[in-house]
């Protein structure tokens, strides 16, 4: 069940403008590729990048840890690699949420093992309560406590992506009478 709004969509895209802005800055001078990590991060990645004035590469790595819980499993598999060239290249990773951190690991890992001049992380939601490995996120929306959310591309069990809002999800409460 949903709950309440845990950030709307009016503060969403006043952070994706900041966002947008901060990278900018970042941006001269380097030859970036922006790797979105489906799904989570479609409708975020979308919007950022679009809001980029400065010439940019995507393209997007898909990994699976979650399944149909809101805990990850601990397992991550991928299921899309990435198909540009980021040798020597400067990468920014856009992530929805970095949670555990343990996924954005080995995902840090597989884009290390390519050789690119640097990778920054770049992620809308971040829940360092729930952090086991630390990962330092360069560019970041909001903190948000240790909630289960879903909306702007988050999901559970691949329903609710499609909200323009953050809401939480409270799979134990039955929905009200």
């Amino acid at each position: 069940m949903l709950g309440r709004v845990v950030v709307g969509r009016e503060r969403i895209s006043s952070v994706v403008a900041r966002l947008a802005e901060e990278l900018e800055s970042d941006l001269e001078g380097r030859s970036p590729v922006f790797i979105g990590v489906l799904k989570g991060c479609v409708y975020f990645f979308t919007d950022l990048t679009m809001s980029i004035k400065t010439p940019v590469e995507v393209d997007f790595i898909q990994v699976s840890s979650y399944g149909a819980s809101t805990t990850s499993s601990g397992t991550v598999v991928l299921v899309k690699d990435i198909t540009v060239d980021v040798r020597d290249r400067d990468v920014y990773l856009v992530e929805d949420i970095v949670d555990t951190g343990s996924t954005l690991a080995d995902i840090l890992h597989l884009i290390r093992a390519r050789h690119p001049r640097s990778v920054q992380i770049v992620a809308l939601l971040s829940k360092p309560s729930r952090r086991e490995i630390e990962i330092e996120v360069d560019f970041l929306g909001f903190e948000i406590d240790d909630l289960f959310v879903v909306g702007y591309g988050l999901d559970f069990a691949e329903q609710y992506r499609n909200l323009p809002d953050i809401h939480e999800y409270l799979p134990d409460r039955e929905p009200p009478v």
